[in-house]
C-alpha cells in the first residue's frame, strides 16, 4: 500500500484506479521548529443530571485540531486549511453539549451496540430472541433509545511525545438495550503528523452478543454548514452494494453496482445522479447504503476518497471494516442550527460510517457481528485529511 504521495496530486477518477495509503504516522516526521503536538481539556456544559462533561482537543504540529467529547464519543470540530492555507471546521456539530443532548442526528457520534439497523428491532443468537428498542419505522437504528452516544465515557490522555490520543471507555451492562452480555468498549483516538485521525475499537464481553461500532461524523469539506454537498467528488472502492427496502432494511443480497447510479468506483460529483430514476434512491431519499468493499475486511485498506473542488480539501478513508454506510444528510431539513448559528440544510453533509453490514445477526449470509467471551473485537478506521 505505501507508495509516491505525489501519485494523489492527480485526478481523483485516477486516484480511485491506483490510490494507495500514506505511510503511517511513525514514517513521519514534523521540522523541528515546528510546535509540539497536544492535547487540551476543557468544559463542554453539563448533563440534565449535573454530570459535567468534557472537550478534548488533540492538535497536531500543523494548522490540523480535532475535537471530541466524552459525551456520546462525538466528534465536534475537525479544523484544517483549504488549499489556500485557510481553516475551517469541516463537521457539522454544536458548541456546547446542549445541542447534541436535544435529539439531532447522531452529529459526531460514536455509535453503539450496533451501528446502523437491526430488522424488526430483534435477532436470534444461540436460540434465544432478543428483543430491542423498535426507534426506526419498527427497527433498531445506533443502539437504540439510548446507544453509546447518548452515554458519558471514561475519558484518559494517551498521548505520546508525537501522536496526542484520547482514550474512551465505556461498560454497558447486560441487557442495556436489550443486548445481551455485559461488554467493555475502548475507543482510542489518536492524531498523526500526517494529519490523519486513527479511530481504533476495542471490546470484550462476558457473553455471547453482537456488536458493530462505528462513528457518525458529517462532513462538509468546503467547511460546515456552507451549503450542500452535492458538488463534492466521491470515489468508493465497492464493486457491490446491499440493496434495501422501504424501511431501508438489506434484503439479504449482494448486488453488482454495474450500471447503477449507486457506483462511485469511477468518481463522480455526489449530486450528479443523486435524484435518478432508481427504487433504491427513492428508498433512501438519496444515498443511503452499504457498500460491500472490494478489499476483504482485516487489513487497513481505503476504501473512500472524496474531493471538494473549491477548497481543493480531500478526506480519503482507510478500514480493517468489510463495509462502508455512505449517506448525504437526506434527513437534514434546515431546522437545525449548529455551531455559530449556522443552518445545516438539506443534504449539507455526507457521511462514510465503515462497519459491518446492517442487519447483520439476522443475516447468516454476511460477515458475522457475533463476539464470544475471550474474543477481542477489534477495528480501525483512519480518516486522512488534505488539500490538493
Amino acid at each position: 500500500m505505501n507508495c509516491d504521495r505525489r501519485q494523489m496530486m492527480g485526478t481523483l477518477a485516477a486516484l480511485a484506479l491506483g490510490a494507495c495509503s500514506t505511510k503511517p504516522a511513525s514514517e513521519t516526521s514534523s521540522t523541528s521548529n515546528a510546535p509540539s503536538p497536544t492535547m487540551k481539556k476543557d468544559s463542554f456544559g453539563k448533563l440534565p443530571d449535573g454530570s459535567a462533561v468534557d472537550l478534548f482537543t488533540l492538535t497536531n504540529a500543523g494548522a490540523f485540531s480535532v475535537a471530541i467529547t466524552n459525551y456520546g464519543g462525538r466528534i465536534t470540530s475537525i479544523k484544517f486549511p483549504d488549499k489556500n492555507g485557510k481553516v475551517a471546521d469541516v463537521v457539522l456539530g454544536f458548541d456546547t453539549v446542549d445541542g447534541y443532548v436535544a435529539d439531532n442526528p447522531y452529529f459526531g457520534a460514536l455509535i453503539g451496540r450496533y451501528g446502523n439497523r437491526i430488522g424488526h428491532a430483534q435477532f436470534k443468537l444461540d436460540g434465544k430472541t432478543y428483543k430491542l428498542e423498535a426507534n426506526d419505522n419498527g427497527n433498531s437504528l445506533h443502539g437504540g433509545k439510548k446507544g453509546f452516544d447518548k452515554v458519558l465515557w471514561t475519558a484518559k490522555d494517551v498521548s505520546t511525545k508525537d501522536l496526542p490520543a484520547l482514550e474512551l471507555t465505556y461498560v454497558s451492562k447486560d441487557g442495556e438495550e436489550g443486548y445481551p452480555g455485559t461488554l467493555t468498549s475502548v475507543v482510542t483516538y489518536s492524531l498523526s503528523p500526517a494529519n490523519e485521525l486513527k479511530i481504533d475499537y476495542h471490546a470484550t464481553t462476558d457473553k455471547n452478543t453482537v456488536l458493530n461500532l462505528t462513528n457518525h461524523a458529517y462532513y462538509n469539506l468546503a467547511g460546515a454548514g456552507e451549503g450542500d454537498i452535492l458538488g463534492h467528488h466521491m470515489m468508493i472502492t465497492a464493486s457491490k452494494f446491499t440493496p434495501v427496502d422501504k424501511t431501508l432494511i438489506p434484503t439479504g443480497e449482494l448486488k453488482s453496482l454495474d450500471g447503477s447510479p449507486l457506483d462511485f468506483r469511477e468518481a463522480k460529483a455526489i449530486g450528479e445522479r443523486i435524484d435518478a430514476n432508481d427504487e433504491q434512491l427513492k428508498f433512501g431519499k438519496g444515498y443511503d447504503h452499504n457498500y460491500v468493499l472490494d478489499a476483504k475486511g482485516g487489513t487497513l485498506t481505503q476504501c473512500a476518497m472524496v474531493h471538494e473542488p473549491k477548497s481543493g480539501r480531500m478526506m480519503e478513508v482507510l478500514t480493517t471494516q468489510p463495509g462502508l454506510q455512505f449517506y448525504t444528510g437526506n434527513f437534514l431539513d434546515g431546522t437545525i442550527k449548529g455551531k455559530g448559528g449556522k443552518v445545516y440544510g438539506h443534504r449539507g453533509a455526507f457521511c462514510l460510517e465503515t462497519q459491518h453490514f446492517p442487519d447483520s445477526p439476522n443475516k447468516p449470509s454476511f460477515p458475522t457481528a457475533e463476539l464470544k467471551p475471550g474474543e477481542t473485537y477489534q477495528q480501525t478506521t483512519v480518516y486522512k485529511f488534505s488539500a490538493m
